[in-house]
C-alpha cells in the first residue's frame, strides 16, 4: 500500500507529528492503516492540512475548521466542486470577521482616546449603560483579557 507516513507529512506540512495526530483525532485527516498497522496518509492530506494551518492563522477554532472540511471525501482529493461548496460557506465566516473587526477598528480609536474606565458612554462595550444596573467595576473590559 502507497501512501505518506506520518514523517513525509509532516516534512511536507511543517508541523510536528504530534500535530498531526491532533488533527486525526478532530477528523481533519483520516489516514488508512497499513498491513503493519501504520498510519498511511494520502496526498489530498497535504492540501487539508494547509487549508487548516491558514485557517488557524486567521483566527478560526478547529472545530469549525472541521466543520468545514467534514464534507470533503475521507480518502481521496476533493474536486473542485467540493473546494468551491467549502469556499462558499467559509467566505460567509471570513466576511463576518471581516465586519467586526472592521468595526472594532473604527470603535477603538474612540475608546482608547476617551480613557474612561466607567464604560457609561461605551459604544463598543457598554452602550446605553447596560452593565450599570448589574454592579460595578470593567466586567466587559475582563471578558476580552481573560
Amino acid at each position: 500500500m502507497a501512501g505518506l507516513t506520518i514523517g513525509d507529512l509532516a516534512q511536507r506540512t511543517g508541523l510536528a507529528v504530534s500535530a498531526i495526530r491532533f488533527y486525526e483525532t478532530h477528523g481533519i485527516v483520516a489516514p488508512v492503516r497499513n498491513a503493519g498497522g501504520h498510519r498511511r496518509y494520502g496526498r489530498h492530506d497535504l492540501r487539508r492540512l494547509s487549508f487548516v494551518m491558514a485557517a488557524q492563522q486567521m483566527g478560526f477554532p478547529l472545530a469549525e475548521i472541521a466543520a468545514h472540511l467534514a464534507p470533503l471525501p475521507a480518502h481521496k482529493a476533493p474536486s473542485k466542486a467540493d473546494w468551491t461548496r467549502i469556499s462558499k460557506t467559509f467566505r460567509k465566516d471570513i466576511d463576518a470577521r471581516i465586519t467586526a473587526l472592521t468595526d472594532l477598528r473604527e470603535k477603538l480609536d474612540g475608546c482608547i482616546g476617551c480613557g474612561c474606565l466607567s464604560l457609561t458612554d461605551c459604544a463598543l462595550y457598554n452602550p446605553d449603560d447596560i452593565q450599570g444596573a448589574t454592579g460595578a467595576g470593567p466586567r466587559s473590559l475582563k471578558q476580552f483579557t481573560g
